[in-house]
């Protein structure tokens, strides 16, 4: 898979992220929804990557910026023609690397405490990802849940 810089400006991360937009209205309630539109996602601390197979979008992921050493990763989202195929894996391994890279001490992340979301949450626990309480501007959430990873 090659992994690049996104400047999200193609019709197929477009199409991504409105479906990942899409599945989170499905699995969560509009207050506890914190995935990003395309224009937050261009903001300067957001850094976005795209993963490419053969020419085709498989997923996408970013790391925002939240202080000095800490990281937030925002907008993990796969393919649903590319599930269970080791995209997200791949990806997230790329974004810890490039924060380790950023001398980032810490990575956070939030994702929905729904069963939808168990295999994220498992996939994050595979790579040490600890539960933890809200940071940055988060709050306590039934429908969220925190999770961080001393780098």
């Amino acid at each position: 898979m090659e992994i690049k810089v996104d400047d999200l400006t193609g019709s197929e991360i477009k199409e991504l992220i409105g479906e990942h937009l899409r599945g989170m209205t499905l699995h969560s309630p509009p207050e506890s929804i914190h995935a990003l539109d395309l224009e937050a996602l261009r903001r300067p601390e957001i850094t976005f990557w795209s993963g490419w197979e053969q020419g085709e979008l498989v997923g996408c992921g970013a790391l925002k910026e939240l202080e000095e050493q800490h990281g937030e990763i925002k907008s993990m989202r796969t393919s649903s023609s590319h599930l269970r195929k080791g995209v997200a894996r791949r990806l997230l391994q790329h974004i810890i690397e490039e924060a380790k890279r950023r001398g980032y001490h810490r990575l956070s992340l939030e994702t929905g405490s729904m069963d939808a979301f168990e295999p994220a949450r498992k996939l994050y626990t595979s790579f040490g990802f600890q539960y933890c309480k809200p940071f940055s501007d988060y709050m306590e959430d039934p429908n969220s849940v925190f999770m961080t990873k001393e780098l």
